[in-house]
């Protein structure tokens, strides 16, 4: 597929997803599709009950991180969420800044959108907003906000130079981004990577740490720091759909590996 059919793709995958609650997610990383049906999507998400701004109606358990965790948010920020979803990092990124700040989130899946919308009308909040767009060519005028975070999203994008290029240039000066994200070591197997289903719902979609980094110090960032890198252990019962036994066996004696990771650098 091209990138424009992979877009085409996450888009029908999340839309799905979003009419689904966090139970239906979690026992499905594809959502409704079932890709990959016995994967508990846990595995990559963490808890976000015990934060300030949680709502549970905007948490579809489809993080792997918390990237509010580590982002130095400040009273007063303006906040960009990218792949924002149902709002769920976008709320708790609001409880940080007060009303004196803003907070956006930047979604392209018509369904999810609407979802945000409906929990931020319930919760009444006027400097909380959602905008479809595209991460590789945000509708942002350069230069407006403080921080970026963004929660198991930029895997899901075809050109991550892009993607970092328009982040760098969406942030103010002293501005930086602080993002979860699901990264590899070594390499997958052919036949893993391709699988359309797991691109739109797993880990397909993720490159090297090494290649993650290179592109973040070329899009113009510095002071990158690894806040958090944790194993996903996937279970053979799915690495067998894609894999023969003696490949498996590889998988496991390369050390080939699954991350999640919490990362941030600034402009």
């Amino acid at each position: 597929m091209n990138p424009n059919e992979l877009k085409l793709v996450v888009q029908e995958k999340y839309g799905e997803i979003a009419s689904q609650s966090k139970l239906q997610n979690e026992t499905s990383c594809c959502g409704a599709t079932g890709c990959c049906s016995s994967v508990d999507y846990t595995v990559f998400s963490e808890s976000y009950d015990a934060l300030k701004g949680y709502n549970a109606e905007a948490d579809l358990g489809l993080g792997c991180g918390i990237p509010t965790q580590f982002a130095s948010i400040k009273s007063g920020d303006s906040v960009l969420d990218l792949g924002s979803g149902a709002g769920n990092d976008c709320f708790v990124a609001r409880a940080i800044v007060g009303e004196q700040g803003k907070v956006t989130g930047l979604d392209f899946t018509v369904a999810m959108l609407e979802k945000a919308r409906t929990n931020n009308s319930k919760l009444g909040f006027t400097n909380v907003e959602f905008v479809k767009g595209d991460i590789e060519a945000m509708p942002f005028d350069d230069q407006m906000f403080n921080v970026i975070v963004s929660n198991c999203v930029l895997n899901l994008v075809p050109d991550k130079s892009k993607a970092f290029s328009e982040m760098l240039r969406v942030l103010k000066p002293s501005g930086h981004f602080c993002v979860s994200d699901v990264v590899i070591k070594g390499e997958l197997p052919e036949k893993l990577r391709k699988d359309a289903e797991m691109y739109a719902g797993c880990v397909s979609g993720a490159i090297n740490i090494d290649l993650y980094l290179e592109l973040i110090n070329e899009a113009g960032f510095t002071n990158t720091k690894i806040h958090k890198l944790k194993k996903v252990e996937l279970p053979d019962e799915i690495l067998k759909n894609y894999l023969t036994e003696n490949e498996l066996l590889q998988f496991r004696k390369d050390e080939i590996g699954i991350f999640s990771i919490t990362i941030s650098a600034c402009k």
